[in-house]
């Protein structure tokens, strides 16, 4: 095998192939990038045995064939060349080595056999549609912060991607969840997605699927079925196994009957927030909220470090009410809102509290109250 690939062109492919690469594993394979070059391409598959990466780049290739080395020290030998420089990758199928060359630099790698390497079975999608890379993006960016992060409710380590039931009919809908807080966000329907089984994506893929958004032009090929789900672009292919479990029943924590409604600038709240857990107790960060006729005071009281408070003008009519949060995710819910203002809208200091933006629906928040 050889061939010759500009080095921007490579660092991208090997950058995406060596994240799902799990830095300590115990089976030496699952280090590795698969390199095939063939015709005027050449891809670059990795995996953990749960998601599987492939990325194809255009190059010149002088000899076809297929090889696999280490990706973090590929990955760290590319970053470290310089911009627009050549990159030559042969290897000696005697010797089992593969060399890179760029420029006067020159380095030797050692090579493990391609038949080793695992290739991640594929599936019969029930279901195969493509949504525009915005959409996703939007779906999973603002859902992936109620991730819960405990491993023994793993069926809650993801983001539940389903078909769901709307005011205005079928909607595409993620949410997640940690118990503490949750997200619901909702995407028009794309063709062909109707039949998708609902499925729980894990936080891993999400954050490699992240990569594959940045293009708001692009659309993106998704394919779903009860164990796997694969999202393509023209040159990258993800799939991943699903979370085997069952989502619970997320629509009985939201509520519906919370009538008191506050309105406020998105970016001023966050801020006060961030300014008075200054002085919170790093363990609970609890603020509490005092709401008073279109006035809100965001207060904190930790006796062993000191107490802060802010004032802030908003738009609330409803009778005064005291209720406490923990800091750190009033400020991740804070920080989803695209728009000017959040609305909250509570019911009393021990239930719920709903978050969305302006009056869209699309975007619902739930949040837990503390005792403070």
């Amino acid at each position: 095998m050889k061939f010759s690939i500009e080095r921007g062109t490579l660092l991208k492919a090997v950058a995406q192939a060596q994240s799902v690469v799990e830095r300590r594993n115990t089976i030496p394979i699952l280090a590795n990038v698969l390199i095939e070059a063939e015709g005027e391409r050449v891809q670059f598959r990795a995996t953990d045995l749960d998601i599987e990466i492939v990325d194809k780049a255009m190059a010149q290739v002088e000899r076809a064939g297929a090889t696999t080395v280490s990706a973090v020290m590929l990955h760290e030998i590319v970053r470290k060349l310089p911009d627009g420089a050549l990159v030559t990758l042969s290897e000696d199928a005697t010797s089992g080595r593969l060399t890179v060359q760029a420029g006067r630099s020159n380095f030797n790698l050692a090579t493990l056999p391609k038949e080793d390497f695992p290739v991640m079975a594929s599936a019969e999608y029930a279901s195969n549609f493509s949504a525009p890379a915005p959409v996703l993006r939007r779906l999973f960016d603002k859902s992936k912060f109620a991730i819960s992060t405990e491993e023994t409710r793993y069926y809650l380590n993801g983001v539940y991607m389903h078909v769901a039931e709307a005011d205005g009919g079928q909607v595409l809908r993620c949410v997640a969840t940690d118990g503490h807080r949750l997200a619901r966000i909702d995407a028009d329907l794309p063709e062909g997605a109707g039949d998708m089984p609902g499925v729980i994506v894990p936080r891993k893929t999400v954050g490699e699927l992240r990569k594959l958004l940045e293009d708001d032009e692009m659309k993106i090929a998704v394919s779903v079925s009860e164990t796997k789900i694969r999202f393509a672009t023209p040159d990258i292919t993800l799939t991943s196994k699903v979370i085997d479990g069952t989502f619970p029943d997320y629509t009985r924590v939201i509520p519906q009957g919370n009538t008191r409604r506050l309105e406020v600038d998105a970016a001023e709240f966050a801020q006060a927030v961030d300014r008075v857990a200054t002085v919170s107790s790093e363990r609970s960060r609890a603020v509490k909220l005092s709401l008073d006729e279109d006035r809100l005071i965001l207060s904190v009281n930790a006796p062993d470090s000191g107490a802060a408070e802010e004032e802030l003008a908003v738009a609330y009519g409803d009778e005064r009410l005291e209720i406490g949060f923990n800091a750190k995710y009033l400020l991740e819910i804070a920080s989803q809102v695209d728009r000017e203002n959040a609305v909250f809208l509570f019911n009393s200091s021990g239930d719920p509290t709903l978050m969305r933006e302006g009056n869209d629906t699309t975007a619902v928040y739930v949040v837990m109250p503390m005792r403070v």
